[in-house]
């Protein structure tokens, strides 16, 4: 939860106030509190005004005028003045939590210094004005410092958001599998990214398309993949949808396709830029008939990196196609991630067959049922892919009723064959109690800070957090059956608490939200503490 809200504007203030806690500190742009304002924001009186806001700590600084006033004499136009306004409110929070300005002013050299120096120097200006408005008022009594973080272990460290990270998984995961890599995708929010920054690494191999659309970006990741390169697609739900059909034909042609899922509000459209991990039961199930699809998930921006990996390993391990799950709040996201040492990645080699002596295109590895990966054009090894059923074996076209049954259920023991390949679920807290809180993804943040608060009250509860969501961890049937309530905050209606139920025939209680913002850490601790009392 916020310690802080700075309300530029009354529809600014009515957004984000509920997620201000009471006693919380509020500074409001008076100036931009005029009738007008008030009518657009649906408010019929001021809450300036009518006692409204007595629960907070409320400051009215006139941040326009005194940003107009800072930068008098510059040249810059009254609009280009105004937008400084953002940087003068940024003052006052350093004075108040005495942060260093130089970091910002380095940045704003950097974004505006060359095209645009005069705004840069405008912004710095009302930088320190903010700060010398609270020097010479003395608007708060107390003032904080929050000390650098010391819970890092040593190492070299860089700021990463989760598509980037994305990006350079999979860059490293093309290095260390020797294959060479090639993205197709489309643009849609919020998964264009990767397709930019990977268009970045030509220097590594990588070649990347921009198709005319989603279907035509999966069908090219998958004749990469025919071709010898390791395939990937990158979209969000909307495309996902598209793109279901040829998710099926890389089932069939049991080849490796890496598919991102960058996930958002939906359905449809949507909500573009906000967050949502509603897709799940779509990753899971998506596709027609029987068509099995191994799932993992990421938690942190910085984890982005390591998913990416661990897709690729499963993709050319099991030659499978394998569904990545972020989101937008990952993807926009950001946090300090330590920099690998090459050496410690993860060897992902793969092996081309090449002899052709006994070949059989669908003859299957005894311990992953993975078919051997051929590129087209080795000699003595032609051999037939496609959509329709194939013979076990030969790879021969065939509508046997005994031959579908079993590469259906070849198919799908491949997949469940993953289980003994992932490492076993681990919890944080007793491996017995009361009160399991298990999520995915992007929630991990709040849960952990939730998990934390209620810690600090003297109480027992326990976190587990999934990556892989198919196949599940081997144990985790037997982890669930170890505490009284299981919660599953998700940000969706409850589908993984749908799965577990239906999986392992426990009362998973599921705490939803569908807001397309992440959930707030009290959220999740309020739930756990009414479980804890039952």
């Amino acid at each position: 939860d916020p310690d802080a809200l700075v309300a530029m504007n009354p529809a600014a203030l009515k957004v984000n106030l509920p997620d201000l806690p009471l006693n919380g500190l509020l500074i409001v742009n008076s100036d931009n509190f005029a009738e007008k304002n008030l009518k657009l924001a649906g408010y019929t009186e001021s809450p300036l005004e009518d006692g409204s806001l007595d629960g907070y700590r409320t400051l009215q600084v006139p941040l326009t005028s005194l940003t107009r006033k800072a930068l008098e004499g510059t040249e810059l136009s009254r609009k280009h003045v105004d937008r400084c306004k953002n940087f003068f409110a940024l003052g006052i929070m350093y004075y108040l939590y005495n942060r260093p300005t130089a970091p910002t002013e380095r940045w704003l050299d950097t974004y505006f210094g060359k095209k645009n120096p005069e705004v840069a120097e405008a912004n710095k200006t009302a930088l320190k004005g903010g700060i010398a408005y609270c020097e010479a008022t003395d608007l708060f009594q107390t003032t904080y410092k929050v000390e650098a973080a010391t819970f890092f272990a040593p190492g070299r460290y860089r700021n990463i958001s989760g598509n980037v990270a994305l990006s350079m998984g999979l860059v490293a995961a093309a290095e260390k599998s020797g294959a060479g890599m090639m993205l197709a995708g489309y643009p849609i929010t919020p998964a264009s990214d990767v397709l930019h920054n990977m268009a970045g690494y030509k220097h590594f191999g990588i070649m990347t398309f921009q198709a005319e659309d989603e279907i035509s970006a999966v069908c090219a990741a998958i004749g990469a993949s025919y071709g010898g390169k390791l395939g990937v697609t990158v979209t969000s739900g909307p495309g996902m949808a598209l793109k279901g059909e040829a998710f099926g034909l890389a089932v069939a042609v049991e080849l490796p396709l890496l598919i991102l899922n960058i996930q958002r509000g939906g359905p449809s459209t949507g909500l573009p830029t906000k967050t949502e991990q509603a897709d799940l039961f779509q990753a899971l199930y998506g596709r027609n008939s029987e068509a099995p699809i191994p799932v993992i998930a990421a938690r942190t921006p910085g984890d982005c990196f390591w998913t990416a990996i661990e897709g690729v390993r499963l993709a050319t391990k099991y030659m499978t196609p394998v569904i990545v799950l972020s989101d937008g709040y990952l993807a926009n996201g950001a946090e300090p991630w330590p920099i690998p040492r090459v050496e410690d990645l993860p060897d992902l080699s793969v092996e081309f067959r090449t002899d052709p002596e006994n070949y059989q295109p669908y003859q299957r590895n005894e311990q992953t049922l993975a078919r051997p990966w051929v590129k087209p054009g080795t000699p003595g090894l032609e051999h037939r892919i496609g959509g329709l059923e194939k013979q076990n074996l030969t790879g021969n076209v065939n509508y046997d009723g005994d031959n579908h049954e079993l590469m259906v259920h070849l198919r799908a023991q491949r997949v469940q064959n993953i289980e003994n390949d992932i490492p076993p679920a681990t919890v944080d807290g007793p491996e017995k109690g009361k009160v399991l809180v298990i999520g995915w993804g992007s929630t991990y943040g709040s849960i952990q800070s939730a998990i934390n608060r209620v810690r600090e009250d003297g109480k027992e509860v326990t976190h587990l957090h999934l990556r892989h969501l198919n196949p599940f961890p081997k144990n985790l049937g037997e982890i669930l059956g170890n505490f009284d309530h299981v919660l599953v905050p998700e940000l969706n209606l409850g589908q993984l608490a749908t799965v577990l139920r239906a999986r392992y025939l426990i009362p998973a209680v599921s705490l939803t939200k569908v807001q397309g913002k992440p959930f707030k850490s009290t959220e999740i601790s309020d739930a756990v503490g009414k479980l804890l009392e039952k």
